[in-house]
């Protein structure tokens, strides 16, 4: 269903029903954000203390609006599902944080990073968002620093930078192959302070089941508790998610095995819409699967390839020889050659789709021949490898753990894996989402990334969204409030728990013969082939017939042991396969509606010498879908992506 009812400017005969993103249509874009800024509504200090936050997530995002939020006077209630928030996902980003400061002189400015952004996003992301962020970074940096986080050093004293996918400037800080466990403590600490002070409400091992929705507006959500199996609700003025993505709906991914779709998903199905889906990020510098029944897959970060050089064999009779044996006039540095102009650092949808390009030529290397090499060898003769060592080393360090192989001594083996999601709940230019009081922040919403994520932009994201745009958005909304009307002792509440409590006792009754892990991974293993790294009309619709069949047999015949009544992490799983089996159908749906290809979002059909063919004319909108009942017969909303100051063009690395 495509629901299309008023004119879009710069499309005629194009129309569309989701409303304006809600940024200043009467100033230059450059402007806008100061001026939404100056026009915002305000909050007496003393009247902040009536309303109440509630904050689902705690990494960069949640944690750093949580304690600012707090900061500012507001009452702060922060769930999380980890035992503490410093052990949120925020923590396994390695590579770096993003951000205009131009320290190395290179010719860098916000224009160049808004407009790294746009174009690294394949011209699908909305422009005045993506301006706003590439504003606050300036800002992100002098935070941090503030906070005490240990950025790289040049030998003079001033922070380092280095280059990441999809820009010819260094503008990348970072904290050795740990920024993003490093930013997460700088922004735990700031929480922690606002906790011990009584200000912030921390409830850890807690997940959020349901939303609740009062009058049109969210006011509050439901939760469990993980280690009693308690089910309660909270009541308050605003609800922020800042629970990150979907990516486990692939079953394997690099995201942490807790990682999922619940908290927006079952947002989704109390009226918010779903963005972009089918938008999600392959990242070309994984350790290679190693077997069947392996759970996840472990990253290496992008800024390896700063000094790291991809090939493979240029004849499949080289591809079983030790990397060494091979000489150099005979290894196809394919990066290189393919995108001289970016080389190494091609972006991401680019890089992983010609690996694996590669690997279906016959010239992959390792076990099944899924693999390139990523070869340090000239670096450690140009640097050394004391500064290799430096620069990379707990990243060195972890592939021998997890390989037993010593990349100092000879290449990584590296392979495409999912990584990140651009799709997300729907937001407009504050952050909310189109039910009222709830926004939505960090990987968890669609809006900065259009459809391909540039390395060292989510770290940017999430602390721009949580430090400086929800804390002057969010008044917008809650001036217009009555602090502490709604309890959760009000019917809405009492509606959602029951149904939360008879979700729980469904699953727990199946008791069928299946685990929660076998559906999860044929789900996966299934979109993986079919929604992955490239797709096709036949092969999408032959997911979504599958999905359906797949979801009915868990609903009839997964066993989830055990009671919801003490810790039950089979429980917990269950709940959250449950939502990927729905998800997931609208994930394929959506792929299956783009009939073009765009960044990640890879169409065989569409493509011109094997790189992506957008069409512009037809499908330049963000893909807002409503829930109907049915993942498989959403309503679909499109948002126009009108541009003021980018024009289309081809996007090309070469």
């Amino acid at each position: 269903m495509i629901s299309e009812v008023h004119d879009s400017p710069t499309h005629p005969g194009r129309v569309s029903d989701t409303p304006p993103d809600g940024s200043p249509t009467h100033v230059p874009l450059a402007q806008k954000w100061t001026t939404h800024k100056a026009e915002s509504k305000l909050i007496n200090p003393a009247n902040r203390r009536k309303y109440t936050v509630i904050v689902v997530g705690s990494g960069l995002a949640g944690a750093a609006a949580a304690a600012t939020l707090s900061e500012q006077g507001y009452n702060v209630k922060c769930f999380c599902y980890q035992d503490s928030p410093r052990r949120a996902h925020s923590i396994a980003a390695q590579g770096g944080i993003n951000a205009a400061k131009n320290y190395q002189n290179d010719g860098d400015s916000v224009h160049r990073l808004f407009y790294d952004t746009i174009k690294g996003g394949d011209f699908r992301a909305r422009e005045s968002n993506v301006h706003r962020l590439a504003e606050v970074s300036v800002q992100i940096i002098d935070q941090c620093v503030a906070q005490g986080v240990p950025f790289a050093r040049e030998y003079g004293g001033l922070l380092a930078n280095r280059s990441f996918g999809g820009t010819q400037v260094s503008r990348t800080f970072y904290a050795a192959g740990q920024t993003g466990q490093q930013l997460l403590l700088g922004a735990y600490a700031a929480l922690n302070k606002e906790i011990h002070q009584g200000l912030v409400k921390m409830y850890s091992r807690t997940e959020m089941l349901d939303l609740v929705v009062v009058d049109g507006h969210a006011k509050g959500i439901v939760v469990r508790d993980m280690v009693t199996g308690k089910i309660s609700t909270h009541a308050g003025d605003a609800v922020l998610l800042c629970t990150g993505g979907y990516g486990n709906v692939f079953y394997l991914s690099t995201n942490a095995k807790g990682c999922n779709v619940t908290a927006t998903w079952r947002a989704h199905k109390r009226g918010a819409w779903f963005a972009n889906p089918c938008y999600t990020q392959i990242h070309p510098t994984c350790i290679p699967v190693s077997g069947d029944y392996q759970s996840k897959l472990t990253l290496m970060s992008e800024s390896l390839r700063n000094d790291g050089r991809c090939w493979v064999p240029k004849r499949k009779e080289d591809c079983g020889k030790p990397p060494a044996s091979i000489p150099e006039e005979d290894r196809d540095y394919y990066l290189e050659r393919k995108y001289p102009s970016f080389g190494n650092l091609a972006p991401r949808d680019i890089a992983s789709r010609a690996a694996k390009e590669q690997c279906d030529d016959g010239r992959g290397v390792g076990p099944g021949g899924l693999g390139v090499y990523l070869d340090f060898a000239d670096a450690i003769k140009r640097l050394s490898e004391g500064k290799i060592r430096e620069r990379y080393g707990n990243l060195f360090e972890m592939y021998e753990q997890i390989t037993g192989e010593n990349a100092y001594k000879q290449p990584m083996r590296i392979y495409p894996a999912v990584h990140y999601t651009m799709g997300g709940l729907w937001v407009d230019y504050n952050l909310m989402s189109n039910i009222p009081g709830l926004h939505v922040l960090g990987e968890a919403n669609f809006s900065d990334h259009g459809a391909n994520r540039l390395g060292a932009s989510a770290l940017m994201q999430g602390l721009a969204d949580g430090y400086f745009i929800i804390p002057a958005t969010l008044p917008n909304y809650l001036a217009g409030q009555k602090p502490g009307q709604f309890t959760s002792e009000g019917p809405e509440f009492r509606a959602a728990e029951e149904s939360a409590r008879e979700r729980t006792r469904r699953l727990l009754s199946i008791n069928g013969n299946r685990s929660v892990a076998s559906f999860h991974r044929e789900l996966g293993l299934l979109i993986w082939d079919k929604c992955g790294m490239a797709r096709t009309r036949e092969g999408l619709a032959e997911a979504l017939k599958k999905i359906p069949d797949l979801r009915e047999q868990f609903w009839k015949n997964v066993r989830v042991p055990g009671s919801g009544d003490s810790f039950n992490q089979e429980l917990e799983m269950a709940g959250r396969v449950a939502d990927f089996l729905e998800f997931g159908e609208l994930l394929c749906l959506d792929a299956h509606t783009r009939d073009e290809s765009c960044g990640g979002h890879f169409r065989m059909e569409h493509q011109v010498e094997g790189e992506a063919d957008r069409d512009d004319a037809n499908f330049s909108y963000v893909s807002a879908w409503e829930y109907t009942g049915d993942p498989g017969k959403s309503k679909l909303r499109k948002e126009w992506l009108d541009y003021e100051v980018v024009h289309f063009s081809t996007r090309s690395y070469k």
